[in-house]
């Protein structure tokens, strides 16, 4: 009877862990899908801004949540460029929470996809160096789409996250200010196998986890260098 016992606590144990990893498989894969149909056409994210971003946050999916019920956070994942100078290809991703108490008045009945391109070293340290709040510890502004963003030059703009969103196949700029987005130690735990803070793993040597390939894939072909 121990026997068994202890052959189905392991059984279950290695169920649950393939479902933690699975969980976060799911969420890189979510995301490329998001980035791929937010790179097509002229209505969502230009390349000219992708071309000039050091990262970029992803949030699949995130819905509006009723007051008093749990899962208030919308969860995605961070990728940045790599190299000191963040202008190389893109590095592992590590995995970001959303704070959603703010922006459910944007969100409807239905899911939306929210991207955001860090576009300046501020935005950089604040995301990577603890809880960052848009519009506190950097200045967002909703990023240009089509012919607006024809010209746009991070450097002389005061916008140092630039945000979009996709809902109902419908892509927009949208204001985030007032946001809060921090790192999902957890999430970065289960994927990596280990203790690993977001910055560690954006500006370590860590490998590129083969659920995060296609995501990273599609950026490195799409924008291979900051311009």
């Amino acid at each position: 009877m121990k026997i068994k016992i202890a052959t189905l606590g392991l059984g279950l144990l290695a169920a649950f862990s393939l479902f933690a990893q699975t969980k976060e498989d799911e969420r890189l894969a979510n995301s490329a899908s998001v980035m791929k149909d937010l790179l097509q056409g002229d209505k969502g994210l230009p390349k000219s801004v992708l071309d000039q971003s050091m990262c970029v946050l992803i949030f699949p999916s995130v819905k509006k949540v009723a007051v008093g019920i749990g899962g208030s956070y919308g969860r995605g994942v961070l990728v940045c460029r790599k190299g000191e100078k963040m202008d190389g290809g893109w590095g592992a991703p590590a995995m970001y929470a959303l704070d959603q108490g703010s922006v459910g008045v944007q969100l409807g009945s239905t899911a939306t996809d929210f991207v955001l391109t860090i576009m300046r070293n501020k935005g950089v340290d604040a995301i990577l160096n603890g809880k960052m709040k848009l519009g506190a510890n950097a200045a967002a502004a909703a990023g240009p789409t089509g012919a607006q963003a024809t010209g746009y030059n991070a450097e002389a703009m005061s916008s140092d996250v630039l945000t979009y969103s996709r809902s109902k196949g419908l892509f927009a700029g949208v204001s985030l200010e007032g946001a809060s987005i921090d790192a999902d130690n957890d999430a970065n735990k289960k994927l990596y196998g280990k203790e690993l803070g977001a910055k560690e793993i954006v500006t370590g040597s860590q490998e590129v986890v083969p659920a995060a390939k296609p995501l990273v894939t599609l950026l490195d072909t799409t924008s291979p260098k900051r311009k």
